[in-house]
């Protein structure tokens, strides 16, 4: 019997979670004994205030869901036969770790970095690092196959694959096509104006992938029913 093979995925997807678990000791054992900020409002000022145990805990949590995320999708991708799905489930593999390693980075940059110290300056990076993690996400989500984990997963879509295909490209662009508006935008968009706009797009973005998935099941002739 062949043994799976272990892909530069499967590395990266060990590094990350090696290393936030690394991190979360690090900042357990040598964090600053001071309070951290552990939430921002609107306007980019921290709001709440936690310590260095609150923080590891949080970032071992984001090491934990690299785990079950990335790990399951490695998993499912080594047992289907079909190149074509395997592909897809190795794109979602690689979706689920930029998220949690883009989401982690930030959040450490928030409580560490600039974020921390510079309120104004936090609301704008905020905006721009936020973009380009959905530029980013949003250039491969159309390219996933049909998963419990990764994507646009609605009822509809696991009663049709081609409701699965087009809304995931349709979230994919939307949120690409939004990323970029935002770079774009971030550096002289008037905050928390801007911020906030971004935050309803995404929400308008993932409202509109959820509801192409029932019209578009809806239409499919070859949908299974409930």
């Amino acid at each position: 019997m062949t043994m799976p093979r272990f892909t530069v995925l499967d590395a990266l997807t060990v590094l990350t979670v090696v290393g936030l678990i690394a991190v979360a000791v690090a900042v357990q054992v040598a964090g600053p004994t001071t309070p951290l900020p552990m939430h921002f409002d609107i306007h980019g000022r921290p709001d709440r205030w936690g310590d260095r145990s609150e923080l590891a805990g949080v970032i071992a949590f984001m090491a934990f869901m690299a785990a079950i995320t990335a790990g399951p999708m490695s998993w499912y991708a080594k047992r289907t036969p079909d190149a074509a799905r395997r592909r897809g489930l190795e794109i979602g593999q690689l979706v689920s770790l930029l998220a949690v390693a883009g989401v982690s980075a930030f959040m450490i940059w928030m409580t560490f970095g600039r974020g921390a110290a510079s309120p104004g300056m936090s609301l704008t990076m905020t905006a721009a690092l936020m973009s380009l993690l959905f530029a980013v996400l949003g250039a491969f989500m159309g390219r996933i196959a049909p998963n419990p984990i990764v994507g646009v997963r609605t009822p509809w879509n696991y009663k049709s694959r081609l409701a699965w295909d087009r809304s995931n490209r349709l979230a994919g662009r939307l949120f690409f096509w939004l990323g970029l508006l935002g770079l774009i935008t971030a550096p002289v968009a008037p905050q928390p104006l801007g911020f906030s706009l971004l935050i309803a797009g995404v929400l308008i973005a993932a409202a509109w992938s959820v509801l192409e998935s029932w019209r578009v099941w809806r239409a499919d002739p070859d949908r299974q029913p409930f």
